[in-house]
């Protein structure tokens, strides 16, 4: 298996995971406004890849998303992506340029200024035009429920990111490892094995590139 099937194949797991925690895991905060746990998943793969991949399974996860579950058509579509694009994307491009905790720290902590500030900007902008509110109401609201909204969704998806940012790398790795070795052993050769665990060992196999 090449290397780029073996990111294809990891992307497309990423894509798959990110939408099921975006389609399971909402949670109602205030007016429309939900919380999902999509863009640890997000930022994960930007931290691996690199920030345009991000924006791949942002722009994928949320055209997925506004087919199935989500009520705000076209317009939510939109604001999905510009809200993970501009978490995962900012926190990716600083990761890429200093890859250890600190950088992860770093990126995340701007990544979640950049999602609040952008967000309070396009809210006032979009909003109005779903939510039946004037301007005027909606600029009413900014302060009082996107700023929080935002900034909690924000330090909640950095939280997780960052619980997982060691522990699942090695927890992966081993799992992975233990399982594609134990099937190695019954079989003839490294391939067979291989083609039998893709997802598992291209998790294992991009798991290891996190320093």
């Amino acid at each position: 298996m090449n290397n780029t099937t073996k990111k294809l194949t990891t992307i497309s797991m990423l894509c798959a995971l990110a939408f099921l925690a975006a389609a399971v895991f909402r949670i109602p905060v205030v007016l429309f406004l939900r919380y999902d746990p999509k863009d640890i998943i997000i930022v994960t793969g930007g931290f691996i890849f690199g920030p345009l991949t991000a924006a791949l399974i942002a722009f994928l996860v949320s055209l997925m998303q506004m087919f199935t579950v989500s009520g705000t058509g076209f317009l939510g579509f939109l604001m999905n992506v510009i809200s993970s694009c501009a978490f995962a994307c900012t926190a990716a491009c600083i990761y890429r340029k200093r890859r250890r905790l600190s950088g992860a720290v770093t990126g995340l902590i701007c990544g979640v200024i950049c999602q609040t500030a952008l967000m309070l900007f396009w809210n006032y902008l979009i909003a109005p035009l779903y939510m039946g509110y004037s301007r005027e109401a909606v600029a009413g609201l900014l302060l009082p429920a996107f700023l929080p909204f935002n900034l909690i969704k924000g330090c909640l998806n950095a939280a997780g990111t960052l619980l997982l940012y060691k522990p699942g790398r090695h927890s992966a790795a081993a799992l992975c490892s233990g399982l594609i070795h134990s099937r190695c052993r019954k079989t003839k050769g490294a391939y067979l094995c291989i083609t039998r665990f893709p997802v598992c060992y291209n998790t294992m196999y991009y798991a290891n590139t996190l320093p």
